[in-house]
Order: C-alpha cells, then structure tokens, then sequence
C-alpha cells in the first residue's frame, strides 16, 4: 500500500486501493456528461507492429468516459497509414488518426514555415503539439490526456486515475501528471529519471542556488512520465519542446503559467514498463545520450528566463556536483532494488552516469552557443493570431485524408 506523504508544494494524489476502477469509471461518466475528455496518443508506425499497443487499444475500448481520441501518426508512408486506420478502427470512441507525413498536412507546415512558427524538428514534441492544435480546432472538449503508445504494462486503470483530478469539479487541478515505478517485475528502470534528472536537480540547486522552480520540479515523483492530464482551457498558451525535453518543458509551462495549488500528480501504476532506448555512448544524437542533453537544455533554459546566469566555469562545477550527487543516489537505488528482489547493474549504472556527466557540460556548451535559439514551439495563441484560418483548414486536411484513404 502506498503512503499518503505530501510534499507541501503540490498535491500528490495517491492510490490507496481503497476504490475500484469500475467505481472510478462510473463517476467520470457521469462527470463527462458535461465535460468531455479527450485522450492524444502521439506514435510512431513501427508502435503499430509492437507488442504493447494492441493492448492499449483493447483497454481503452473498455473506457467510456472518452469522448475523442487523436492519434498523431508520425513516419507512416501512404500504405501504412491506410493501415493504422484499419488498426484504430475497432476503438468504439470518436477518434481520428492524423498522418503527419500526408501531403495535406505538410502543406500546413509549409505554411507554419514561411511564418517561422513551425516546429524545428520532428519529434514526440511536434507531434503532441499537431494533436493539440487539432483538440482546439474541433472545440468539443475540456480535459485532454496524453500518454505514450508503448506501455507494455497499460491498463484502464491508469487513465482513469490520470484523468480523474482535472475532470472532477470540485478539485482544483488544470494539470495533473501521473507517477509509478518504473519496473518489469525483475529490474529497476527508468535510468534518466533516477540518475539524471534526480541528482542534476540536486546539483543545481547546489550550484546555482535555491529557486522555487527546481523545489517545484523536485516535487514530482516522476517528472519524466509521459503520462499527464490538463484542461483544455491550458493549452493555447502552452509552449513545449520538439525534443526530447517535452515532459520537462509541460513541468516549466505548469510552473509558468498555473499556481501551484493548480497541478498535482497523482498515482497511475504499481508497476509500469515500456520500450528502452539504448544509452548509445558513441552518438549523442540517438538514444539515451540524445535524450539527455535535450533534457539539460530544457532546464537550462527555463532556469535561464528566470535569471539564473550561466557559465562555462558553472557548467564545469555543475558537472561535478552532479557526479557525486548521481553516484550517492545510485547506491540508494541499487540497495532500495536488493531489498525488493530486483536487479540493477552496477557497471552499467556507472557508465551512464558517466555519460550524463559529459552531457551535462555538452548541453551547457550547446546552450552557451546559441542561447537565441527559440526555446519552444510556439503558442496555438501565437499560431491563431498570425493565421486564424490554419486551425480550420488543419481540421479540414485531416478530413480529407480520412475520406480519401479509407
């Protein structure tokens, strides 16, 4: 059973196996009789051709709280979107799959282009972000979930729970993000969670001095999830990354534009798994090596806008605080998995947090480099107010390719 502990600087919503899920689903279907709930699922068509999706689908056909899903469809050919249709089609929901790569929808992008209002590269970034604009467009819903299409633990359950703080209206939450461990039963996961983000939090604090917004992020049991809820009233003037750092940059924009009695987390899984990207030492622009240099930038970033100033003597000093900071928590970590029967590769361990160390003075070396770089892909608001027909005609192109290729 889980502890009910509270931070004090947001809420944490815990499962204390005291409610069904069935419980649960009724009351959300009787609250999304007046507020809809949508739910965007941003994949890849190789998740398609995976072992957890098929499981996802057949959960979320047992919710009937939603009332829209939205598929983003990222690196699909014609062939393979008129597949994914075929795939999505037995979701009893109102739901649509958007074909990022259709010519339709790249001339929406051409048309973001010759704004400079497109996002800068491709990615889970880019294509929440086409999602969202597309859940505005249809103007039908107040609370939108997002989470990953490749959870090979996923039940019912965690989105009921996920939605559930932000869909109820005597709770105060506009954001709401879910937690759990990160375990298959046989080892402890999550590495970029545990010695990344955890120990480069302490770090900075260490270096650059106490600010709000690091005890704001620390707060979270799991700030890296890519599970989270929100009312949609939020997400107009929501900014995220392209990249990699999208769960931090949703954090940052919690932390920017809600108070902090408006976001909570809240308790989803007693276990949860998905697909691992390799670390890949020898390129930092492919998997775990890209994702945290990303995930540093993010942070540098937003501690950036807040006045924090940077160095490369800072960077240098950040380096090695964090060193020591990840290797004091990974002993916790490897003993917290022996006492629970789990294993944990010491050796692998380590050469991560090696890895991190060198990418935490690289991202500050990136950072340094080009600190205009926009941060962020721009606002809905920003978008709407250079074009307010692109929304629509958004809205219009996946029609078409809904009619065309069914």
């Amino acid at each position: 059973m889980a502890d009910f502990h509270q931070n004090g600087n947001i809420a944490t919503l815990h499962n204390l196996r005291t409610r069904s899920t069935e419980d649960l689903t009724h009351e959300l279907v009787t609250l999304a009789g007046s507020r809809k709930i949508s739910l965007i699922l941003p994949s890849l068509y190789s998740e398609l051709e995976g072992p957890a999706l098929e499981n996802i689908i057949k959960e979320l056909s047992g919710a009937p709280y939603l009332h829209r899903i939205i598929i983003g469809l990222d690196r699909a050919n014609e062939e393979q979107f008129r597949h994914a249709r075929k795939f999505f089609s037995v979701l009893p929901q109102t739901h649509s799959v958007i074909w990022n790569d259709s010519p339709r929808m790249q001339a929406i992008q051409d048309r973001l282009r010759a704004m400079d209002l497109a996002p800068r590269e491709p990615g889970k970034g880019k294509n929440v972000w086409t999602c969202i604009g597309y859940l505005l467009a249809c103007q039908d819903s107040s609370v939108v979930a997002i989470h990953d299409c490749d959870i090979t633990t996923y039940n019912k359950d965690m989105l009921a729970r996920l939605v559930y703080p932000v869909t109820n209206p005597a709770f105060p939450y506009q954001m709401a993000k879910g937690f759990y461990p990160r375990t298959d039963g046989a080892r402890l996961n999550g590495r970029v969670s545990r010695l990344l983000v955890s120990p480069l939090l302490i770090a900075l604090k260490r270096t650059v001095g106490d600010r709000d917004y690091l005890d704001f992020l620390r707060s979270f049991r799991y700030p890296l999830s890519g599970e989270f809820a929100m009312r949609v009233s939020t997400l107009a003037d929501l900014r995220i990354p392209s990249d990699w750092g999208l769960e931090i940059g949703v954090l940052s924009e919690g932390w920017r534009n809600l108070a902090p009695k408006s976001v909570c987390q809240v308790e989803i899984a007693d276990n949860y798994d998905h697909k691992h990207q390799p670390l890949s030492e020898e390129d930092a622009t492919a998997g775990l090596s890209r994702m945290s240099v990303d995930i540093c930038k993010a942070l540098y970033r937003k501690l950036a806008t807040d006045g924090t100033v940077f160095s490369e003597e800072v960077f240098r000093t950040l380096k090695a605080t964090y060193y020591r900071s990840a290797l004091d928590l990974m002993e916790c970590y490897y003993n917290d998995a022996k006492m629970n029967g789990l294993s944990i590769d010491r050796h692998q361990e380590e050469a991560a947090i090696e890895l991190f160390a060198r990418n935490v003075v690289l991202a500050g070396q990136i950072f340094l480099e080009n600190p205009a770089e926009p941060p962020s892909i721009p606002t809905w608001n920003r978008v709407h107010a250079a074009d307010p027909d692109l929304l629509s005609d958004m809205l219009k192109a996946v029609e078409a390719d809904d009619t065309e290729f069914s």
